[in-house]
C-alpha cells in the first residue's frame, strides 16, 4: 500500500468517507460533511456543509421542505466555502446521483471554482447497483495509489456465502423495503439487489432504478410476506418512533406481514442508505432477518429490530 503525505481529502458524502476508510486513507482526511459519522474519529474533522433542512421534523414536514428546495431549484445542502478554503483540500470525494442525499455536484464545482488557493481533484460516486460501488472503490483506491483486491475479495466472499446458504431455499419471501413513511417510497437503487443476494423477492422496487413513491394501494396489493423499514437518514431508535405512523392507516393493520408480526425497522443511516463497503453488512443484516435460522451475524438489537417488541 502506498501513500503520499501530500495528500489533503476532504469528503462530502458519508459513504466516500467510509470507503475512505476501508482503503486505510483515514488518517489524510481533513474534512467532512454534516453526516458523515463512520468511523467515530472523523467526528473530530473540520465540517464543510450545512443544511437547509430541519431533520428533527416529521417524515411528512421533511419531505414537503425538500419538495419545496427542488421546486425552487436550491441545493439542500450549502458548502462552507471559508472551510473548505483554511483546508486546501488535494482531493474533494462527492457525489452525482441524488440532490436529497448529499451536496449536488453543481454546488462543489461551484464552491471549487471559487477557491482560491487550491485545485483539489473531485473524485464523484453515483453507484446504483452493488456492483458499481465495487467499482467506486476500485477508482477511489486507485486514485490514491493503493492496491483494493484484499478488500473487495473480502467483501465479494461475504456475499458469495450468503448466496451459497440460500441457494436452495424456495419459496423465498416477498419483501417490501420502505424507503422514507410518509409519504411511502420504496426500496430501488441497490435495496432490490440487496434484497434478493439474502434471500427474498422485493416487490415495489427496480434494481438500480431511484426509490419510487408509493400509494397504499400499492402497498395492500402487494400484500408483502415481510416488510422492513428503512428510512433514509433515521437511525434505528428514529425509526421505531416513525414507524408508529404507519398504524394509523387502516390498511396497515390488514397486511399479511403485519399480521404475521414480519414488520421490521433497521438503521437505514448507517447501513442501508449509504453505498460503501457497508452494504454488505446491510446484505448480512436482511439475511439475518428473512432466515434467521440460517444467519445470526450478531446484528439483532443494535442495527436491526422486530417492530413489535
Amino acid at each position: 500500500m502506498t501513500t503520499q503525505v501530500s495528500f489533503k481529502i476532504v469528503s462530502l458524502l458519508p459513504s466516500a468517507t467510509e470507503i475512505v476508510d476501508c482503503l486505510g486513507l483515514t488518517d489524510y482526511l481533513v474534512g467532512r460533511s454534516h453526516e458523515c459519522d463512520y468511523p467515530s474519529v472523523v467526528r473530530n474533522l473540520p465540517v464543510c456543509t450545512t443544511a437547509r433542512l430541519d431533520s428533527t421534523r416529521s417524515s411528512g414536514q421533511i419531505d414537503q421542505d425538500v419538495q419545496t428546495l427542488l421546486q425552487q431549484a436550491l441545493s439542500i445542502y450549502n458548502i462552507d466555502l471559508p472551510t473548505l478554503q483554511k483546508l486546501q483540500p488535494t482531493h474533494i470525494v462527492t457525489q452525482d446521483q441524488c440532490d436529497v442525499c448529499a451536496v449536488n455536484f453543481a454546488t462543489v464545482t461551484a464552491a471549487i471554482s471559487q477557491l482560491t488557493d487550491s485545485k483539489p481533484q473531485v473524485i464523484s460516486l453515483q453507484p446504483n447497483l452493488l456492483e458499481e460501488v465495487f467499482a467506486d472503490i476500485e477508482r477511489v483506491a486507485k486514485t490514491f495509489g493503493i492496491d483494493p483486491q484484499s478488500v473487495l475479495t473480502g467483501l465479494k466472499q461475504r456475499i458469495f456465502e450468503i448466496t451459497t446458504k440460500i441457494e436452495n431455499v424456495d419459496p423465498k419471501p416477498t419483501v417490501v423495503a420502505l424507503e422514507w413513511i410518509e409519504p411511502l417510497m420504496g426500496g430501488g437503487n441497490w435495496i432490490p439487489e440487496l434484497v434478493e443476494i439474502a434471500g427474498g423477492q422485493l416487490l415495489l422496487g427496480v434494481k438500480g432504478e431511484h426509490s419510487p413513491y408509493l400509494t397504499w394501494d400499492n402497498l395492500s396489493s402487494a400484500n408483502p410476506d415481510v416488510i422492513v423499514i428503512m428510512p433514509c437518514g433515521f437511525d434505528l431508535k428514529r425509526t421505531q418512533l416513525e414507524a408508529q405512523i404507519l398504524s394509523n392507516h387502516s390498511e396497515w393493520k390488514n397486511l399479511k406481514a403485519v399480521k404475521n408480526g414480519q414488520v421490521f425497522i433497521v438503521d437505514g443511516n448507517a447501513y442501508f442508505n449509504r453505498p460503501s463497503h457497508r452494504l454488505v453488512d446491510s446484505t448480512e443484516i436482511l439475511a439475518e432477518i428473512l432466515h434467521p435460522s440460517l444467519f445470526n451475524y450478531g446484528f439483532k438489537g443494535n442495527s436491526w429490530n422486530s417492530l413489535f417488541i
